[in-house]
């Protein structure tokens, strides 16, 4: 089971460690616990969020070559510049908004539990989406996790169509300060889960991204849980 992921450092607006969510969840993303049937990781009936796009590199310094070592003239003229990642300041989420797919739904703060696993919404509300509160919020730089249920016991969730997300659709977050967070779909995969990419789904990214993940694949009745993670990679536009 991995560990809790670090709390962010909300001195450091570019500290890896807020983020970042290492290997929260495992192969078994909200590991059945104290869940009925199918809906552990999102497995509840959930619409989908848009698509987003692939996970990007860490964040890396570039360092410009000092004085002492340059060999040629200096060049007149400003230096060139890089236009800063778009983003948000930190604001809680308040409601995922998917049109094309009828997702209207509000959030619910999601954390770690005792065996290292973040805990899933409640499974008796099939219109509820979570966001781990301790990393990103939806539209500040780095990666959010924004995680529902595909189906329950007894109906289809919020994230029961979240598969039908294409690259280019969009989908919008309301935030507590009165702003919305607008994403695009990058891209939508599914992943075994107990092959589930930690590093791909949670690194670092130097813009505002967000994942969208749920349940797929069969559900295996020995386990109690479905055999994959659909994941929808999205990026603030």
């Amino acid at each position: 089971m991995p560990a809790s992921p670090p709390t962010p450092d909300r001195t450091d607006p570019a500290s890896p460690t807020r983020r970042r969510l290492r290997a929260v969840m495992t192969a078994v993303f909200w590991g059945g616990a104290g869940l009925l049937l199918a809906t552990t990781l999102m497995g509840g009936g959930e619409d989908p969020p848009d698509d987003a796009h692939g996970p990007h590199a860490s964040r890396a310094v570039a360092t410009a070559p000092s004085a002492e070592t340059s060999t040629g003239p200096a060049e007149s003229g400003p230096a060139p510049t890089q236009s800063p990642a778009k983003q948000l300041p930190r604001s809680r989420p308040t409601r995922l908004q998917i049109p094309s797919i009828g997702v209207d739904a509000p959030f619910t703060a999601l954390a770690i539990n005792s065996k290292g696993q973040l805990e899933p919404p409640p499974a008796h509300n099939t219109n509820l989406v979570g966001w781990y509160a301790k990393g990103v919020s939806p539209g500040e730089l780095g990666t959010a996790i924004v995680a529902g249920h595909v189906d329950t016991t007894t109906s289809a969730a919020v994230f029961a169509r979240l598969g039908e997300l294409e690259k280019g659709d969009r989908f919008r977050v309301q935030r507590a300060d009165g702003t919305s967070a607008t994403f695009v779909v990058d891209e939508t995969e599914s992943f075994a889960k107990d092959d589930f990419p930690d590093e791909r789904v949670y690194a670092d990214t130097p813009d505002a991204q967000v994942r969208l993940i749920t349940c797929a694949g069969d559900y295996d009745r020995t386990a109690k849980d479905y055999t994959e993670n659909l994941v929808v990679f999205a990026h603030l536009v």
